[in-house]
């Protein structure tokens, strides 16, 4: 391999001759060869936002001369556009608070901007990673700016199919709408409902954690950028402030604004445990919906066997025929994941201390991945499994009439102790509640077959 050398405060190094990163990148994936894994595309790209941002006001105030900030800015378009994303190559486990990502991007940056001028990649002569591409900033307020951007971006892939589920399931509710089905509480027979309500509730549920995630994704809008090291904006230009918050609002098309405290902002990361917490949130009914899922269509002889869901693939090496309720299975090991990660993203928060949190490469990781995984698991889940559901309508019916729940419906009319008394006497015989009071001649067929009915029951017309 080709290599050249390069110097930096702890000394010189030899680096791959080709790469656009340098030296302190290099030491960097020395340093850290952890987990194999790289930053998140939309993190990259946050990143090199702000650093085109940054060369744009500075040139506006006067701080950096135009063919280098011009340079720099065509260097961070080449790469918003996707070239040189595999110079990108710091472990996501790596240097506290960030600094490693940040000078891989200042290199690449510096080393192609050197290049659009006529320079060789490690001649910094003329646009140097720290003092041109870095000016005004600090890894302690671009870093956890990038965080903010990156989310938005990655909430722009996340929200559609999230919606698209919410659809689905609400579609289904239309079109089970009409099927009477036992409801049950504790897992024991409670009064019917129908397929229709269980399916537009889980429906509301997908809406109600989609309002809670744009809720606190408006907080992610507020930006620290402009407080440097600590807060203070030392090094940053007059107007470099403000700038970066325009430029970055019309790069991005976002309604961005500066935060109230820039020290606020750099230590604290309630934000970002915020919309951790909004997506952990959907996580757990996604959980839940998956478990009920799975239980409604267990079976198919032996289980409850009220819905039947779409099959995808064998469910076993040995037992010929059987077809397992794959989809849901991983979307609950997708939601456990992102219940740890989340968990993480708490552990970290509170692990700042004083000027600043450290911590936050790790949770940037995990936020855009437990978005990441439930994205992809959202839309294959909707498409392989909700979209497909049948219902087993016979089955609903059947265990509707056996329930001993229906006995509560008739409280009004014969009164609480007699309805137990006829519960009492259905569950003995083995006889439905319906042929009780029958039998004992309770109430009529015809008072009956009005009072169960789907609209007295479950209030659907």
């Amino acid at each position: 391999m080709n290599m050249r050398t390069e110097k930096d405060t702890m000394g010189t190094k030899e680096v791959p001759a080709d790469s656009l990163y340098g030296i302190q990148t290099f030491r960097a994936v020395e340093n850290f060869p952890i987990s194999g894994l790289r930053a998140h595309k939309h993190f990259v790209w946050a990143t090199v936002v702000i650093k085109k941002a940054a060369a744009l006001v500075n040139m506006q105030v006067g701080k950096l001369p135009k063919d280098m900030g011009e340079a720099i800015v065509k260097a961070c378009d080449e790469v918003l556009a996707g070239q040189w994303r595999e110079h990108f190559v710091v472990d996501v486990y790596q240097a506290g608070a960030g600094t490693s990502h940040n000078m891989n991007a200042n290199e690449v940056i510096a080393n192609r901007a050197a290049e659009i001028l006529g320079l060789p990649k490690g001649d910094y002569t003329k646009i140097n990673p720290n003092d041109h591409v870095n000016m005004g900033q600090s890894t302690n307020d671009i870093f956890p700016t990038a965080m903010r951007l990156a989310i938005l971006k990655q909430l722009e892939d996340f929200y559609p199919p999230l919606l698209q589920l919410e659809k689905t399931f609400i579609k289904k509710g239309e079109e089970f709408k009409h099927i009477l089905k036992s409801g049950r509480t504790h897992l024991q027979d409670a009064v019917p409902v129908t397929l229709g309500q269980e399916f537009n509730a889980y429906g509301l549920a997908m809406k109600k954690a989609h309002e809670r995630i744009h809720q606190a994704a408006e907080g992610i809008k507020v930006l620290g950028i402009g407080g440097s090291a600590v807060g203070t904006g030392l090094n940053a230009a007059p107007g470099y402030r403000e700038g970066m918050i325009r430029e970055l609002s019309k790069i991005t098309g976002w309604q961005l604004s500066s935060a109230k405290s820039l020290f606020e902002a750099m230590e604290s990361a309630a934000d970002f445990t915020g919309i951790s917490s909004a997506i952990k949130n959907l996580a757990v009914e996604l959980i839940r919906i998956a478990n009920d899922l799975r239980l409604l269509a267990s079976g198919p002889r032996t289980g409850f066997n009220e819905i039947i869901l779409p099959p995808v693939q064998p469910g076993s090496s040995i037992m010929p025929g059987k077809v397992n309720p794959v989809m849901a299975e991983m979307l609950d090991m997708v939601g456990y994941q992102v219940l740890g990660y989340d968990q993480t993203v708490t552990l970290a928060a509170q692990a700042g201390q004083l000027e600043l949190n450290v911590m936050m490469p790790v949770m940037i990781h995990s936020i855009l991945s437990s978005l990441e995984i439930l994205k992809n698991s959202i839309a294959v889940f909707d498409k392989r499994c909700i979209d497909g559901i049948k219902a087993n309508i016979e089955i609903c019916e059947e265990f509707m009439h056996k329930s001993l729940g229906i006995a509560t419906v008739l409280n009004p009319f014969i009164g609480y102790a007699k309805a137990a008394e006829v519960n009492k006497e259905a569950y003995r015989s083995g006889k439905t509640v319906r042929e009780v009071i029958l039998e004992k001649k309770i109430l009529s067929e015809e008072e009956l077959n009005k009072i169960l009915t789907p609209k007295y029951l479950t209030g659907v017309e």
